[in-house]
């Protein structure tokens, strides 16, 4: 090798050792702008006991909250500055599985059933509940978003959850809907058979209404009430379908 490409090669090295170590200070300092900015995100008392590290533009979150509400708003407030690669939350929530899945259903299914009582679209929503392990499966249908960010935010403030997932459906906006849920509210709960179930909130007849299709569900006291209650939704002007998923108490089946 000559002089003049040794001093090259020398030159090339030198370069790359330029462009190198820049970019690892670089990542570093990104880093350490990702943890104050994240730190500062979490400064509040409810995240007194949460512990963040960033390495290589990934937030990871640990330590413990009240409830799974403020786990998940934790992973909200990291996600809005936009700046991390992505977000590991591995944060505990006290509590979790102290309740039994059984007890956990049951007060869940309570507390949703009065949720949203006195607002018009409360005999519009119909919701359903799974729990296993702590994590609970919400589902159904419901009339506004504001309905469905109720049930998510009772759930989650509620001692003993794990997890939520959430399969909520908000219905599509519809003037032609808002007719029909109009007019099947009028047909079941204007019949004087039904008074007894206006009269107690928490055993009302969901009526479910998506682009003309109709869905009731809910619990009645027998058969007959269960097949008047199809009878007259079927009986509504503009209906495409009604599909009739009312249970009677006691029976697992209709």
């Amino acid at each position: 090798m000559t002089r003049f490409s040794r001093i090259l090669s020398t030159a090339a090295c030198a370069l790359c050792l330029i462009a190198i170590v820049p970019a690892a200070s670089a990542q570093q300092g990104s880093d350490a702008h990702i943890l104050a900015d994240a730190q500062k995100q979490l400064s509040g008392k409810k995240f007194s006991g949460v512990q963040v590290q960033v390495q290589d533009g990934v937030v990871h979150l640990t330590g413990q909250v009240d409830n799974y509400a403020d786990k998940a708003d934790a992973e909200k407030r990291i996600d809005k500055m936009h700046e991390a690669t992505s977000i590991r939350n591995d944060i505990d929530v006290a509590g979790a599985g102290s309740v039994s899945d059984s007890d956990l259903y049951q007060k869940l299914s309570k507390q949703l059933a009065y949720d949203r009582e006195g607002y018009y679209s409360y005999p519009f929503n119909s919701l359903t509940l799974q729990v296993h392990d702590g994590v609970v499966t919400v589902g159904g249908v419901v009339m506004e978003p504001v309905d469905k960010d109720s049930a998510l935010g009772l759930i989650k403030n509620t001692k003993g959850v794990r997890n939520v997932i959430d399969k909520i459906q908000v219905a599509p906006l519809s003037p032609e809907d808002n007719r029909i849920r109009a007019a099947e509210y009028r047909a079941i709960y204007g019949y004087p058979q039904f008074n007894k179930y206006a009269i107690n909130p928490a055993k009302p007849i969901r009526i479910v209404v998506v682009n003309g299709h109709v869905i009731l569900t809910g619990v009645v006291d027998n058969k007959g009430d269960r097949e008047l209650a199809g009878m007259r939704a079927n009986q509504v002007p503009g209906v495409f379908s009604v599909q009739n998923d009312l249970q009677v108490a006691g029976q697992t089946e209709h």
